[in-house]
């Protein structure tokens, strides 16, 4: 796929790509997903780096999902450190002491967000969770995680349950200019990867809980139910 002659028409086709390349993946998922909502367990969301835009989007978020909780350390977001965020990313520890605060229990499910898949810190992530009995689903770029040296034990994709794959090259941002390679894809197809999820879920489900946005009227109101209910396991809320 060629993005630099015309770089928004190959940035949609590569949205049909992933969204056509998935379909079975995000079918299957969406039905996991449904079973976590109406057991009433939690789905928890973890990334490093730039990639915790796509947990941004999963938490809180008007037309999201409600028994969504966050799996994060601050030090991790390159707006704490940027470098630091990096070096973060490698050391190894840090997922199973967030997984244990966070009290994930069989039943539950667990979304990882790396492009590369290589880091510790996704890497250990999913396997904490696996440990604990969570349904765990990877969000990674198969083509940069199949060429990228392991950074730990395995890589994201050996051990996620199911690999919801964004299909970027290597490297991430795919138009080369005189000055390096810009344009960066992992949060746009991501967060469309999650989208096309809650769409689905809702098309099993029919009524899921919601958040919906504080700026319509009624939005506070319907919010405070989910609030009440979901604070006590999401105390980020």
């Amino acid at each position: 796929m060629d993005f630099t002659t015309d770089f928004g028409a190959a940035a949609r086709e590569h949205l049909r790509l992933i969204e056509d390349r998935n379909a079975a993946t995000l079918d299957e998922v969406a039905g996991r997903l449904l079973d976590v909502v109406r057991a009433g367990r939690l789905v928890h969301t973890a990334a490093a780096g730039h990639s915790l835009a796509a947990v941004l989007e999963t938490f809180y978020r008007a037309g999201g999902l409600a028994c969504v909780r966050p799996l994060f350390h601050p030090g991790l977001l390159p707006l704490h450190g940027a470098q630091a965020s990096t070096q973060l990313e490698r050391v190894p520890g840090l997922a199973a002491t967030l997984v244990a605060q966070a009290q994930v229990r069989p039943g539950d499910a667990g979304i990882v967000f790396s492009n590369s898949g290589v880091n510790a810190f996704p890497v250990e992530m999913a396997d904490e969770l696996r440990k604990r009995g969570a349904y765990v689903v990877a969000v990674s770029s198969r083509p940069h995680m199949d060429s990228a040296p392991a950074r730990s034990f395995a890589k994201l994709g050996e051990l996620a349950d199911a690999v919801l794959d964004t299909a970027i090259p290597p490297g991430d941002a795919v138009v080369p200019t005189p000055s390096g390679t810009t344009a960066a894809l992992s949060t746009l197809c991501s967060t469309y990867l999650w989208n096309l999820l809650l769409v689905r879920l809702t098309a099993l489900a029919g009524d899921i809980p919601l958040w919906q946005s504080s700026n319509l009227p009624g939005g506070d109101a319907a919010n405070e139910g989910f609030l009440g209910h979901y604070r006590t396991r999401v105390p980020m809320l």
